[in-house]
């Protein structure tokens, strides 16, 4: 079993007004954020370019890669793909944050896209869900093809941190190398997390049925003739919503096979040899840590749980990168 008691300067301490679970959840997206962080982060912006990545199949998925700043440093560039959360984007806050930090230590940063996020709803008739795996492993292969000589590491949030790890675990088949994966709050059981957002505060339920309801007025503005959500979006609980979406728009056969589809309990992560971390927090309203002893730990996994932080907060300070920033920047400098 490899899960670690984290060293003295990488426990979590927040200072006691930013304590609450709820707060350290909800603080990062705040609107009220986005001017400063995205003033700290405009070198990272002004120097992205939008790429369109083929992912096979005749998927594509979207992102914003800025090079490593001008540096005399002999060393292969080290490029970091950084995946937000469910219904985030590369805009997200907590992502142009960390990419920011990144980017100032030499890294180059790739900001990718699920499918149907970031305003890219019209790039794939298909509608996006949690399964779609396939075309995030493409996406890195693509990544790494254009950029061969790239040390390449990867780190989700969330949703992003199911992803990434569900990558390294296919990583070896696919021909990808990838230098170290960090998983911030990635979820484990997505029966579980579905269930503790219809039982627990109201808040982070509404917030996710109104994101998802205007991504899916998007697709279906971008592909009119293709998708009618009426019915869909009628839905008042995240549970009813995903399992019309999961009868009507894809090949599972229930709710249940649907979840079961891109969990990462069991031995989904057995065949992992990358490199890879998990940091999560015991009072993650959404993430149950309990969920971590249904994992397959091989001897590439690393666990650090640490007493607070929320979901995806880690927030020691209102300005500035955030505990998990630094955290994941010298975690993958050390790589």
């Amino acid at each position: 079993m490899n899960e670690l008691t984290p060293p003295a300067r990488e426990i979590f301490e927040p200072p006691a007004w930013l304590g609450n679970r709820h707060i350290q959840s909800v603080l990062p997206s705040l609107p009220m954020r986005r001017m400063p962080v995205e003033l700290r982060a405009q070198p990272v912006i002004s120097a992205s370019r939008q790429l369109v990545l083929d992912s096979g199949d005749g998927a594509r998925l979207m992102g914003w890669y800025a090079e490593a700043p001008a540096s005399p440093d002999p060393q292969p560039q080290r490029l970091a793909v950084l995946l937000h959360g469910w219904e985030g984007s590369s805009d997200s806050l907590y992502v142009l944050s960390v990419a920011q930090l990144l980017h100032e230590r030499g890294f180059a940063v790739m900001r990718l896209n699920l499918r149907d996020h970031g305003g890219s709803h019209a790039l794939n008739q298909g509608l996006f869900h949690s399964c779609r795996i396939a075309e995030v492993v493409g996406s890195i292969a693509r990544l790494q093809a254009l950029f061969p000589a790239a040390r390449l590491s990867l780190a989700g949030f969330s949703l992003g941190g199911n992803f990434v790890l569900r990558v390294g675990a296919r990583a070896d088949a696919a021909g990808i190398r990838i230098a170290r994966i960090i998983a911030v709050c990635p979820v484990l059981d997505p029966a579980t997390t579905l269930a503790a957002l219809e039982s627990g505060p109201a808040m982070y339920r509404n917030y996710f049925l109104f994101k998802w309801r205007r991504s899916l007025r998007a697709k279906q503005l971008a592909w009119p003739a293709a998708y009618d959500f009426s019915e869909l979006l009628g839905d008042r609980s995240l549970t009813a919503m995903t399992e019309r979406m999961v009868l009507k728009y894809t090949d599972f056969p229930d709710l249940t096979s649907y979840l079961r589809g891109y969990a990462i309990t069991g031995d989904a992560l057995a065949g992992l040899q990358v490199p890879a971390r998990i940091i999560t927090s015991q009072d993650d309203p959404m993430i149950l840590a309990h969920d971590l002893d249904r994992i397959a730990r091989p001897a590439a996994l690393e666990v650090t749980v640490t007493a607070r932080g929320g979901h995806c907060g880690y927030m020691d300070a209102l300005r500035g990168p955030s505990w998990i920033d630094r955290a994941i920047v010298e975690d993958l400098q050390r790589a």
